[in-house]
């Protein structure tokens, strides 16, 4: 798949095939694909924890709440991605410029690992609702849980959906 093909199949997945297995393989492409991604610095200010069996499982019910996320618990595999602190470079561009470059550097590493994930074949979902406090006890985190994203088999009548998206000359302009 070249990366449009990437882009126009991967969906957030909400009905996981809990009856296969992620292969390591791809779970490893799908890790170098976020080791690979660009950082401020190269500073890389985050840290993956895969969670497997009853830690995805308590991941998952740490995700859930108002009715949201219920299938994160089908997923097997859960991956929380947590905040580290800058590298110094970063750190002070950060402060002269006013920007969160941690925040812009994890959303790149979720990008790329998702657009792998699709590559490989499996499915993800990027969960915001979470409870921090209780996935840094699970995952013995001593620095704040920003995102979790699930990864698996989607089931096979997962079908893919319509892209519901702006038109181009919402999002572009040229000067």
């Amino acid at each position: 798949m070249n990366f449009t093909e990437i882009a126009q199949n991967r969906q957030s997945c909400r009905s996981y095939d809990e009856s296969r297995a992620v292969e390591q393989e791809k779970l490893d492409a799908v890790l170098e694909a976020v080791r690979l991604a660009p950082s401020a610095c190269n500073g890389q200010p985050y840290h993956l924890t895969v969670c497997r069996g009853e830690s995805a499982k308590a991941v998952a019910a740490a995700c859930t709440g108002v009715g949201l996320n219920k299938f994160a618990v089908q997923a097997p595999i859960l991956i929380v991605i947590s905040e580290m602190p800058y590298v110094k470079s970063a750190a002070l561009g950060a402060k002269v410029k006013g920007n969160d470059y941690r925040s812009i550097d994890i959303g790149i590493a979720a990008a790329y690992l998702t657009a792998e994930a699709t590559a490989q074949g499996l499915a993800t979902c990027i969960l915001g609702w979470l409870d921090d406090t209780k996935i840094r006890s699970i995952c013995d985190l001593a620095y704040p849980v920003r995102l979790v994203i699930t990864l698996g088999y989607a089931k096979e009548d997962d079908k893919l959906r319509p892209k519901k998206r702006k038109d181009l000359s919402e999002l572009v302009s040229e000067k």
